[in-house]
C-alpha cells in the first residue's frame, strides 16, 4: 500500500458554535429538522446524524427530511411546504434552486426560524434566512484548482463534474475553480488561461445521480481528451467498486487523467482508490459537523439568542489526503485578491 500523506487545514477562526453554546437542556424540549437535497446520500446521512446527536445531548430532537434519489427542486419545495406545517422550532435548509424556492415555500419562511447548511440561498434571497452554516464554497472550489495545479502545474484540459446547475454551492465551487486557474474574476469558463482549457461538453452536469455520474466519467474518459477532472462533490466514488470496474472496462487505449474529488469521511474502499492511483487527491468535508452546528445555530434562535449570519466551519473540518506525494500543494489565499 502506498503511503499517504495527510494534511489538516488549519483554521484561524474561534472555536466552533456548539462549544460556545452548549449549555444544560432546557425543561420543554424543542423541535428541529435539516432539510435536505435528498436524505439517501451518505453527505445528507451523516449531517442528519451529527444534528440528531447533538439534539439528543440537549433533550430535544433534529429530524432528517427530503426526498430520495436525484435531487430536484421541486420535490424540495414540497418536503420544506411540509415542515412549515410541522409547527417545528427551526429548520436548516441545503439549497438547491434559491431563486425557485423563495417564489415558492419560502414566501411563508417567516412563520418558523430558518438558516441554511451546505447550500445558502443566493444573494437576492439570503434576507430570508437568519444564519448560514456550511463551507465558503468559492473558497472551496479554489482549493480543488490548487490541487489540480498541484498536479498539472503546466495546466491542461479540464472538466468539472457537477449536479445540478442551479444549486448555489456548486456553482460557487466551480467559480472558485476557475478564478484560481484562470486568475479572471468573473468566473468565466477557462480558456487557455495560464495554460487550462475546459472542455466544450462540460461541465458534466448529473442531477446528483451516482450512476450518472460514473456513466459520464466513464464516456469521458473514454474519448481520451481530458487531462484533469474535478467532481465538486462525491457522486463517482460512492460506489467505489462500480468506479474501479468502470474505469477497468475502459482499456489500456486509455491515459489515465488527474481525478481530484470531493468527499465526506471516505472510507477503506474509497481511500483504497487512493492506493490504486485511480483517484489523485480528495478534500474531505465533515458533515457531522456540519450537523451539530445547524442543531447549535437553531437552538440558540429558538432560546431568543443572537446568531452569527455565515458560520463557516470549512478551514476546521476540510482534509487533505494525497497520494503517494509528500508535498502539500499551494494553498489559495483566504479571500478573493
Amino acid at each position: 500500500m502506498k503511503e499517504r500523506s495527510y494534511f489538516r487545514f488549519l483554521s484561524l477562526a474561534g472555536p466552533l458554535f456548539g462549544a460556545l453554546l452548549a449549555s444544560g437542556a432546557d425543561a420543554e424540549p424543542l423541535r428541529f429538522a435539516l432539510v435536505a437535497k435528498r436524505v439517501d446520500h451518505p453527505f445528507f446521512i451523516q449531517a442528519g446524524e451529527g444534528c440528531a446527536e447533538a439534539a439528543r445531548a440537549q433533550g430535544d430532537t433534529c429530524l432528517l427530511l427530503g426526498s430520495a434519489g436525484p435531487t430536484h427542486f421541486r420535490r424540495q419545495n414540497q418536503v420544506l411546504e411540509q415542515a412549515l406545517d410541522m409547527g417545528l422550532d427551526g429548520i436548516a435548509l441545503s439549497v438547491t434552486y434559491s431563486q425557485w424556492l423563495a417564489d415558492h415555500a419560502l414566501k411563508r419562511a417567516s412563520r418558523t426560524p430558518l438558516i441554511t447548511f451546505d447550500s445558502d440561498l443566493g444573494p437576492a434571497e439570503r434576507h430570508l434566512r437568519l444564519g448560514y452554516v456550511g463551507l465558503d464554497n468559492q473558497l472551496f472550489g479554489r482549493r480543488l484548482a490548487s490541487l489540480a495545479r498541484h498536479f498539472r502545474p503546466q495546466g491542461g484540459k479540464l472538466c468539472i463534474l457537477s449536479g445540478n446547475p442551479q444549486d448555489t454551492n456548486l456553482q460557487e465551487r466551480l467559480q472558485g475553480i476557475r478564478l484560481q486557474l484562470g486568475a479572471v474574476r468573473n468566473g468565466n469558463r477557462l480558456d487557455g488561461e495560464n495554460g487550462w482549457r475546459e472542455l466544450n461538453r462540460c461541465p458534466l452536469y448529473s442531477s446528483d445521480d451516482q450512476q450518472t455520474a460514473l456513466l459520464q466519467l466513464a464516456t469521458l474518459l473514454d474519448g481520451n481528451a481530458v487531462d484533469v477532472v474535478i467532481s465538486i462533490a462525491p457522486w463517482p466514488s460512492l460506489q467505489a467498486a462500480t468506479f474501479r470496474q468502470r474505469l477497468g472496462e475502459l482499456g489500456e487505449h486509455v491515459s489515465h487523467p488527474v481525478i481530484i474529488m470531493t468527499t465526506n469521511e471516505p472510507d477503506a474502499a474509497q481511500l483504497e482508490l487512493l492506493d490504486e492511483g485511480l483517484v489523485q487527491a480528495y478534500l474531505d468535508i465533515d458533515s457531522r459537523e456540519m450537523g451539530r452546528q445547524s442543531y447549535w445555530m437553531l437552538k440558540h434562535l429558538a432560546q431568543g439568542k443572537t446568531v452569527p449570519k455565515d458560520l463557516l466551519i470549512d478551514e476546521r473540518v476540510v482534509y487533505l489526503y494525497l497520494s503517494g506525494s509528500l508535498a502539500q500543494p499551494d494553498r489559495p489565499p483566504a479571500t478573493e485578491p
